[in-house]
């Protein structure tokens, strides 16, 4: 890949179809709902492409409500990616030795800044989290990560004892 131009792109809105090919590439879950895929789009802030000659080999997504941002996906295409990596599935940006990943993970940063984000935060694992270290990102102490399914059955809140009163 040595040589090779990358071009960047930031703030274009990718084609959904098109990602719905990058996506189906590395096997990424994404895939399973066009109807998802465009709302994603439509709700993300600001995306950053890599492309070779023409081609979508990496994608980036900022999101944010105006205060905080969040640098929601970092992918790169498994072909791009170093040869340290071990997934080489779902986009995963391990082991990027060629920067492709990190430019488009600055220049996403660099936007969210620009826009007036008080801070911006990443969800990473695995390699990530030394991928988003080099880019500036601490761990937040005391914080633990946590997930509800959006299909989860929510838990019956118990009533509140009367007050005697």
């Amino acid at each position: 890949m040595n040589g090779e131009q990358i071009e960047y792109q930031a703030m274009v809105t990718p084609d959904p179809r098109e990602l719905l090919v990058f996506y189906q590439r590395q096997k990424h879950e994404t895939t399973h709902s066009p109807r998802k895929l465009e709302a994603m789009i439509r709700n993300t802030f600001c995306f950053v492409t890599a492309r070779r000659d023409g081609e979508l080999i990496g994608l980036t997504r900022g999101v944010t409500d105006g205060v905080w941002g969040r640098l929601a996906e970092c992918k790169l295409d498994p072909a791009y990616q170093g040869p340290a990596c071990v997934t080489r599935t779902d986009g995963r940006i391990e082991h990027d030795t060629a920067g492709i990943a990190r430019e488009m993970a600055v220049r996403v940063i660099q936007a969210l800044r620009d826009f007036g984000v008080e801070q911006i935060d990443v969800l990473a694992y695995g390699t990530e989290v030394d991928f988003c270290e080099e880019l500036g990102f601490k761990p937040i102490p005391g914080v633990v990560a946590l997930r509800l399914p959006a299909n989860a059955v929510l838990p019956v809140a118990e009533a509140a004892p009367a007050i005697p009163g």
